[in-house]
């Protein structure tokens, strides 16, 4: 690698002896500041072939400063670190065209990694349009709006802790993209990231889910199984939809949550935890309260940190940050180059959005694939929005569906639920055991509580219902309906 001149700026001495020492070993010419003034008039005068620069100077934002550079240099590649190592940093450093940013402290090896990189790109720095755009490209969120600043701001301060997030909002919004981001960026990024949807997962089989369970803790255990908490040791598990949490299981978590351990179902030894929990729901948390479907002292222990997310039609100023976005992704996935024009723009930007951002991604993905003009105009969103209009609208529950397709259509969600693995062994018989509960719950109720009537209705043997009651503890009022 010919030698090359390095600006470095930043207000740290020490900072600027490691690096001048650690660059010029490789041979290349390194000039250093402690002000932003000083970077700004080598720039203007033509000098460097590459920047590192501090964020927090005695004089100016580095951030700041960078949007100029990129003014009068836009081949001028830029290197930002910050002791601020948050979300928010990043994300402003890939705004305004950085080449990359590093937090500090900074591994030495890399750093050069990033300089060797940098020098020998033959890639030329993307032009970043007026809203610099592009630059959320590689971003896990996207979006300028105010709304989405404050979410920003918020996931930068709890990047470097570990408490309790429970995020809100409308199906579609994009829950797991931030419950994914506070795990990607923050301390346990290098653990792994478990996510279980509670919707999805049947009553009876959630705690075995969550909390594994013993070989021949009931019919069909024949082996020990891992549940989620133990696969996230270390890193975040992330309870979705967790106002579908049924109440047993709910008194469980909130042992966890209060003793940090807990014990596989069959087993009687306690288990350190250690894991963050992420919550999301859809759903309102104090109204399922307030309806006594969820437990008070649960949710003030989730709710350490509430985030709601807004729906797409609160925020529709970003949507043509998300079109480029998402027709950058088709693009890069071998479909068409395509662009929208601006009215049909416009009418993306006043349409209201049920499905929030994954139908805006559904619908720009449709775009990308079925037509073949490379500009899309409004007659093409128009008919588009017209089509999907119907389908966006909440959907109930199939009406007349038989309880064979019930059962299937849960069980189908179940096994989506397990994405890159399978439900633990013992499946038939937990499955039966949570059609069983009910069907003897509702039949001893029809009979007002009488085992004998309740045996028949059912086919069984008396003594057998006795013992299924037992075995599942259902609770019999008799002379109550």
């Amino acid at each position: 690698m010919s030698a090359r001149t390095i600006l470095v700026a930043d207000d740290d001495r020490a900072i600027r002896t490691v690096l001048t020492q650690a660059l010029a070993r490789l041979g290349h010419e390194v000039r250093t500041t402690g002000n932003a003034s000083t970077l700004w008039r080598w720039v203007a005068d033509g000098q460097g072939d590459l920047i590192i620069t501090d964020v927090v100077m005695p004089d100016e934002n580095g951030l700041d400063l960078i949007p100029r550079i990129k003014k009068i240099r836009p081949d001028l590649r830029i290197i930002v670190m910050s002791a601020q190592n948050t979300l928010i940093t990043a994300v402003k450093a890939a705004e305004r065209g950085a080449f990359e940013y590093l937090p500090k402290p900074f591994d030495l090896k890399e750093l050069v990694s990033v300089v060797e990189r940098a020098l020998n790109s033959n890639t030329p720095p993307a032009a970043l349009p007026a809203d610099a755009g592009e630059a959320d490209e590689q971003l896990p969120l996207i979006g300028r709006s105010p709304a989405m600043q404050e979410i920003y701001r918020v996931l930068a301060r709890l990047m470097g802790t570990d408490l309790t997030v429970t995020i809100t909002g409308e199906s579609g919004t994009g829950k797991e993209l931030v419950a994914r981001a506070l795990h990607d960026y923050g301390k346990r990024r290098n653990g792994p990231f478990v996510a279980i949807n509670m919707a999805a997962i049947p009553r009876e089989l959630i705690e075995s889910e969550l909390f594994g369970h013993e070989k021949g803790a009931f019919t069909g255990a024949t082996n020990r199984s891992t549940g989620r908490f133990e696969q996230a040791q270390g890193g975040t598990l992330f309870l979705d939809e967790i106002g579908d949490m049924p109440l047993e299981a709910q008194t469980r978590l909130l042992r966890v949550l209060q003793e940090g351990e807990y014990t596989t179902v069959g087993g009687r030894t306690p288990i350190k935890t250690d894991v963050r929990i992420v919550a999301a729901t859809h759903r309102d948390l104090r109204t399922l309260i307030r309806q006594g479907l969820f437990r008070e002292d649960l949710f003030y222990r989730l709710c350490v940190v509430p985030i709601r997310l807004p729906p797409l039609r609160e925020r529709t100023e970003d949507v043509p940050l998300l079109v480029r976005h998402f027709l950058n992704q088709c693009s890069a996935q071998g479909l068409p180059v395509k662009s929208i024009d601006q009215p049909a723009m416009d009418r993306l930007k006043r349409y209201r959005w049920p499905g929030n951002v994954r139908e805006l991604e559904n619908l720009v993905r449709r775009l990308a694939a079925l037509y073949s003009q490379e500009v899309i105009g409004l007659d093409v969103v128009e008919a588009e929005l017209a089509d999907t209009t119907p389908a966006a609208q909440p959907v109930e529950e199939p009406q007349g569906e038989g309880l064979s397709a019930a059962v299937e259509r849960h069980l189908k969600d179940y096994f989506a639920a397990h994405k890159d693995g399978m439900p633990s062994n013992g499946l038939y018989d937990r499955v039966l055991r949570e059609v069983e509960r009910p069907l003897i719950s509702l039949s001893l109720s029809a009979t007002r509580g009488n085992q004998i009537k309740a045996a028949q209705l059912l086919g069984l043997n008396r003594n057998t219902l006795r013992k299924k009651i037992r075995d599942l503890d259902i609770q019999v009022v008799r002379g109550l309906k």
